[in-house]
């Protein structure tokens, strides 16, 4: 009786993971549709008198898919404490704000995160202890890591994004130079950087081309630059072209020698790192090369002394 009601636990856990992982996928499908110029088409082929269509007649996506879409906005929104909300914004400009990835949508995959992979950590307990505290476990193990895993994600993504952007600022810089000396303007330098660069540097700068574009002020723009990255040399090159606009200083003398502090910078780093590495390399050479080359150099001669009948 207890291996029945054993594979009955399972096989009921098993289904309910299949019927959230389902949910899920129409879910996330149907949220993407949501955005961009999939939710201006569907804002105008709307209608919008009231009783027009019966609720039968209404969209799957819109009787059921949004308003569970909804729900896990709402239960990861009250989960995510109050200040972790600006930090969350700040990380996704860190990433580059990737397509599709709001803070609403991050709450919908957190709730998402919750129950599924607390559902999957429910059926590993099941499967591992049977009835018991394992499930349980599982249960709150798998809903804590799904809460937190696109946090992770965004982290990840973030911190590789301005590692980028540190390596490839010294060659950008050095390029914006070339054009203001070749006769160019700032606003046209930048245009030339983020019509034949790649990476997201010109990202970046084709951004806060955009917002001058709009009306923004340069200052204002290059502020606004400075608050979506995290690299210290890309902040202070930020704050000298503000101040060189504020003072009437020659642009192109500020960027010769913000280039050239950059190139110094980036050679400071790598020599940095370079002396870091044997430091790194101690502790793996210490607890895995060694014991593996003292087994494979003495061992040879520690067996032939035991077959002799020295030891």
């Amino acid at each position: 009786m207890d291996l029945i009601a054993s594979v009955l636990l399972v096989g009921a856990a098993t289904a309910l993971f299949v019927g959230i992982a389902l949910a899920v996928v129409v879910v996330v499908t149907t949220s993407f549709s949501r955005i961009g110029v999939a939710k201006g088409l569907s804002a105008i082929d709307k209608v919008y008198s009231a009783g027009a269509a019966s609720p039968a007649e209404e969209a799957f996506g819109d009787r059921v898919v949004t308003p569970l879409a909804k729900g896990m906005m709402r239960i990861g929104r009250a989960l995510t404490p109050a200040g972790t909300v600006s930090r969350l914004r700040r990380w996704l400009d860190y990433a580059g704000n990737p397509p599709y990835w709001t803070v609403e949508r991050v709450y919908e995959v957190k709730g998402i995160g919750l129950i599924v992979v607390g559902a999957v950590g429910t059926v590993i307990g099941l499967f591992f202890e049977g009835v018991g505290p394992g499930p349980l476990i599982g249960a709150a193990v798998g809903a804590v890591l799904g809460f937190y895993l696109p946090d992770l994600i965004i982290y990840e993504i973030g911190h590789h994004r301005q590692e980028a952007i540190r390596r490839s600022l010294p060659d950008v810089l050095d390029t914006l130079t070339v054009s203001v000396e070749a006769g160019l303007g700032f606003d046209a330098a930048i245009a030339q950087v983020t019509q034949h660069g790649q990476g997201p540097v010109p990202g970046e700068f084709a951004r806060t081309l955009q917002e001058m574009q709009i009306g923004m002020s340069r200052a204002a723009a290059m502020r606004a630059l400075a608050k979506r990255t995290s690299v210290t040399e890309l902040r202070t090159f930020c704050a000298v072209v503000v101040q060189a606009t504020e003072l009437g200083i020659p642009i192109a003398n500020v960027l010769r020698e913000q280039a050239r502090e950059m190139r110094i910078r980036r050679r400071q780093r790598a020599e940095e790192l370079a002396q870091k590495v044997p430091v790194k390399i101690l502790f793996p050479l210490v607890f895995c090369l060694l014991p593996a080359l003292f087994i494979v150099v003495i061992g040879p001669g520690v067996l032939n002394i035991l077959r002799s009948g020295i030891l």
